[in-house]
This record gives C-alpha cells, sequence and structure tokens, in this order.
C-alpha cells in the first residue's frame, strides 16, 4: 500500500469537510489513502505542501491570494467554506451597555480581531467604511477569539470580531450582543477558504486532484444536512464542543470561480493586494472549475 496523502485541515467547522470525508469513508471509496489531521498553525501550512510533507491543505483565500502575490506555486483544488447571508458566521461584537449604536461610533476606537491577514478583519473594515465609518481611524489588535469578550469586560477594547462559535457563544451571552454582520458588506456570498496543492503537484497527479475535490464537494453537502451527526465527527478531531445551537459553516457543493472574487476585490481597496488579481488565476485547471 502507498503512503497516505497528508491533508492539513483548519481547526474549525469551516474544514469539516476534511474530517467528515475520512470518517465516513468517502476517500477510501474513491480510492484514496488519507491521513488527515487539524492543523493549528496556518502560517506553516504552505511550507508543508510545498516541500512535500503534506499533500493537501486548507488555507484562506486571502492567505492563498498573498501567497500567489510572492510568486509561490500553489494552487486552488477544491473549495472550504463559503460566507452566506442566510447562516452569517462572523460579526463585531460589543457589550450590551456599550454606547455604539453606528458605524461612525467605532471612530478611533480599539478593536480585536484573530488575524490582521484573514476575512474577519477585512469584512469588518469594509462593513465600517460602507456604513458611514473610517476604519482607518480603528486601532486593530490581534487576539485569540476566545479571549474576546473577557478583554471588552476588562476595558482594555472596545468590540470584536469574532467568529464562530466564539460569536454565537458571545451574542447569547448577557454580557454581549451582535454590532454588525460585517461579512454582508464583502458580498451576500463569498468563498472564505479552500484546498490547495502545489502546482508540480496537481500536473503530475490530475486524477488525484479531480478526485479529492470530488469527495470534498460530496462531504460538504452531506455536512450542510446532517449538521448534528457532522458536530459529533467535527468534535472528535478538533477536540472542541461543537453545540447544535451554533451557526454551522457552509460548505460549497460546486466548484464555482466567481465566489472567491469579492475577496479579492477587497484585498485590492485596501492594498494587500499590489493589483488586481482574477479568482481564476488562483484555481488549478484540473478540476474544471465553472
Amino acid at each position: 500500500m502507498s503512503a497516505p496523502l497528508e491533508i492539513l485541515a483548519s481547526h474549525s467547522d469551516s474544514g469539516g469537510v476534511i474530517y467528515y470525508a475520512q470518517d465516513l469513508g468517502m476517500f477510501a471509496a474513491a480510492g484514496l489513502n488519507v491521513n488527515a489531521q487539524a492543523s493549528s498553525d496556518p502560517t506553516a501550512v504552505v511550507g508543508a505542501v510545498l516541500s512535500g510533507n503534506a499533500a493537501f491543505s486548507s488555507i484562506t483565500i486571502p492567505g492563498l491570494a498573498l501567497a500567489h502575490q510572492r510568486g509561490l506555486p500553489i494552487t486552488i483544488v477544491a473549495p472550504g467554506a463559503i460566507y452566506s447571508s442566510a447562516a452569517p458566521t462572523a460579526g463585531i461584537v460589543v457589550l450590551k451597555d456599550a454606547p455604539f449604536k453606528k458605524a461612525a461610533d467605532l471612530n478611533g476606537k480599539t478593536l480585536t480581531t484573530l488575524d490582521i491577514h484573514n476575512m474577519g478583519y477585512y469584512g469588518a473594515k469594509v462593513w465600517i467604511d460602507r456604513n458611514g465609518g473610517d476604519s482607518s481611524s480603528i486601532k486593530w489588535f490581534e487576539m485569540p477569539e476566545n479571549l474576546a469578550l473577557g478583554a471588552m469586560q476588562a476595558g482594555r477594547v472596545d468590540a470584536a470580531e469574532v467568529s464562530e462559535p466564539v460569536l454565537d457563544d458571545a451574542v447569547h451571552s448577557p454580557d454581549a450582543r451582535l454590532f454588525a454582520s460585517c461579512y454582508d458588506a464583502v458580498a451576500d456570498r463569498f468563498l472564505i477558504s479552500g484546498y490547495f496543492t502545489s502546482v508540480d503537484f496537481a500536473r503530475a497527479h490530475p486524477d488525484i486532484v479531480q478526485r479529492f475535490c470530488s469527495v470534498v464537494l460530496r462531504a460538504g453537502a452531506w455536512g450542510n444536512r446532517n449538521h448534528a451527526q457532522s458536530g459529533k465527527i467535527l468534535e472528535k478531531y478538533i477536540g472542541v464542543p461543537v453545540p447544535a445551537s451554533n451557526t454551522r459553516a457552509t460548505y460549497p457543493e460546486r466548484v464555482r470561480v466567481a465566489d472567491a472574487q469579492p475577496v479579492l476585490d477587497v484585498l485590492v481597496q485596501y492594498g494587500a493586494l499590489q493589483k488586481p488579481l482574477r479568482a481564476a488565476d488562483l484555481f488549478a485547471p484540473e478540476i474544471h472549475a465553472s
């Protein structure tokens, strides 16, 4: 038997399809021998794939776009999670008694975000600017999302951009409220993350890439329809409880290249990308994306 293909998935609901596919035998049914594991270090995954230590890994669209700008030879081979305005999974939260009522009220304030290179950070900036505020006046502070509520209660920060499951915990606590579903300012639907491999691997193994993509899409369709079962699988792999009340990630059920474009346009708008980038340039031709 050949050595298993190493797959690095995010330590969150957005990476769930990999765990569902492994647990339900979908990879095996497609003739793929894989070893899936959660990765909590997004900065290490590109190096792991380019060095050959992993065949596939999840990555945020901003992360992949910035890697592409640096000339790193990686390419998307399957979609990860999508944002849907029908099931918001990220937002800005404030303390329940905070005086903030409109975007401009946050001008000059201090906000936390997990990472100033992730979509949550850019989504919050877009929402603030498009609703009459000035995101350039805000002092941004990186912080693990599960510490954000405590930081607000201690008076160290004024508001926090968080995602599930922290978002759900915060808005159902007696101390916080949802201030804005900030991703809605980007688009009603857009691709948050994807699975990538090296350009060389995709060219050398187009059949493996196609089967991997097909499994990811099937597992996503199953996950969208089976929240109770998928939550149990997710808990097993990432070691974090997934309450039934949480708003769950939405997974694409087909490859739509255009879903990545709103994110790329925002990255250009805020200077993270030096020039416009077409979404199609990020996807491997081997997966026959539409």
